[in-house]
């Protein structure tokens, strides 16, 4: 009797322990959406603002913090020079508000695939005139030859469709003439 409590608060001990420590945060770095080709640079400010996200608990899997999706999207800028700089609070001359509708994301498997729509509202400050407004789709697969751990196969998918979502906002962005 004794040796199968000892089992059962070893396994119980060994399940919370692996909870606590599987979810892992989407990588702000592994986000950013480098080398992007943009077909126009515009010679404007812009500043960032994210919502929707949510903070990864232990108890959770991997979500997008809105803090790391504005800091990729933000870098992303910088680095394609999409506009000529990018500035905090409302200074900019743009606004750029992208907002997480929808993260979905499995529960188990060996091949995860993760589908995210965030909506995209650039706005001038000088009028407040909305210059685009577009929901975006992405999505993106992480299979078991990525990573052998779930949690970690997971994080990689979230991370891929958050760039490809941030690809697809900045490219739309890239064709409009402001």
């Amino acid at each position: 009797m004794k040796f199968r409590q000892s089992i059962t608060l070893t396994c119980s001990a060994l399940l919370v322990i692996g909870l606590a420590g599987c979810a892992s945060s989407a990588n702000k770095d592994a986000m950013v959406a480098a080398n992007l080709q943009t077909l126009k640079k515009h010679e404007r400010s812009v500043s960032v603002r994210t919502a929707g996200g949510a903070e990864t608990t232990a108890m959770d899997s991997s979500n997008i913090a809105d803090a790391d999706l504005k800091a990729a999207i933000e870098e992303s800028i910088i680095q394609s020079r999409l506009f000529q700089s990018v500035v905090q609070g409302k200074d900019g001359d743009y606004d750029l508000a992208v907002s997480i509708v929808r993260l979905d994301k499995p529960i188990f498997g060996l091949t995860f695939t993760v589908d995210m729509e965030a909506t995209w509202v650039l706005v001038k400050q000088s009028d407040k005139s909305i210059v685009l407004k577009k929901s975006i789709q992405s999505t993106s697969t992480a299979s078991f030859s990525d990573a052998a751990a779930a949690v970690t196969r997971l994080r990689l998918a979230v991370e891929r469709a958050a760039k490809a979502n941030i690809e697809q906002g900045l490219q739309a962005i890239s064709g409009l003439t402001l």
